[in-house]
């Protein structure tokens, strides 16, 4: 009964799929400058990098036009590889960026950018990452909205954390009427979301090989004056660390307001 209740609700609401998360954010812009800074993009001349989710490869492709020796992009669709290939071929770089569903070589850098929240396995993902980087190498990984964030649930972000206010069954139902793909869960959907909270991130990350050398918590700005220890879970827009392989000492640089990391020199908050 509650889950009919609530998916006339979101009928009469929202008929039509939001147009929030739909990839406009950074058209004509650099992810990379925006997310990691330009200092980052400096760095990785003449280094081996692995993207990890990379999409159509279009970091993978600025990556190379800025200097690194190899690049590979690595993806589960298979659409999204071929795109790469043709974009990295679009931009004479295809000799230095390699697409596949895995990497083969050892990386002194891995980024992952706007995937840590989709990742149906991320004790796994780390775990691999884990064995494709160099005992010097860093991983740096960006990540957001996280799931308490207003917009945490993406596409089934009719409104303000609508997808914490709404049940899973409810809002998959909503979602059939626009996307036929059958998905009866969250984790189901095209790219999949897992939930990943702030919380849960730390713990992935603690069971992992990997210790947090720092990370950011970049405010959501119009609730920037709100955001604290206690609230950060629902206030906070971007997750942004640099892990690196463990030690025996694990030592972990929080920041909840957004501030230079050793690689990262432009902050950027984001508009809920």
């Amino acid at each position: 009964m509650l889950e009919e209740i609530q998916y006339k609700i979101l009928r009469r609401m929202a008929s039509d799929a939001p147009g929030y998360c739909n990839g406009t954010a950074y058209k004509g812009k650099s992810k990379l400058a925006l997310l990691l800074g330009q200092s980052f993009i400096q760095t990785v001349r003449g280094k081996t990098v692995i993207d990890f989710g990379c999409g159509e490869g279009i970091e993978a492709v600025e990556l190379a036009k800025n200097g690194a020796s190899r690049v590979f992009g690595v993806d589960i669709r298979a659409s999204m590889l071929e795109t790469a290939k043709r974009n990295a071929a679009a931009a004479g770089v295809q000799h230095i960026c390699h697409f596949d569903f895995s990497a083969e070589a050892l990386a002194d850098i891995i980024i992952s950018i706007d995937s840590f929240e989709h990742y149906s396995d991320p004790v796994g993902v780390l775990s691999t990452m884990s064995s494709l980087l160099k005992p010097s190498g860093q991983v740096i990984i960006s990540f957001g909205p996280p799931w308490y964030h207003p917009f945490g649930g993406h596409l089934f972000s009719v409104f303000p954390w609508a997808h914490l206010i709404f049940s899973e069954k409810a809002l998959i139902r909503w979602r059939s009427h626009f996307k036929t793909d059958g998905a009866k869960r969250f984790s189901e959907v095209a790219g999949g979301l897992n939930q990943m909270t702030i919380r849960r991130f730390k713990n992935v990350v603690a069971t992992s090989p990997f210790e947090i050398k720092q990370v950011e918590l970049v405010p959501i700005r119009k609730l920037n004056v709100f955001h604290n220890q206690l609230t950060r879970e629902f206030t906070t827009a971007l997750v942004r660390c640099r892990l690196v392989k463990c030690s025996q000492s694990r030592k972990v640089n929080y920041t909840d307001h957004a501030q230079p990391m050793a690689s990262v020199v432009r902050v950027h908050t984001e508009d809920a």
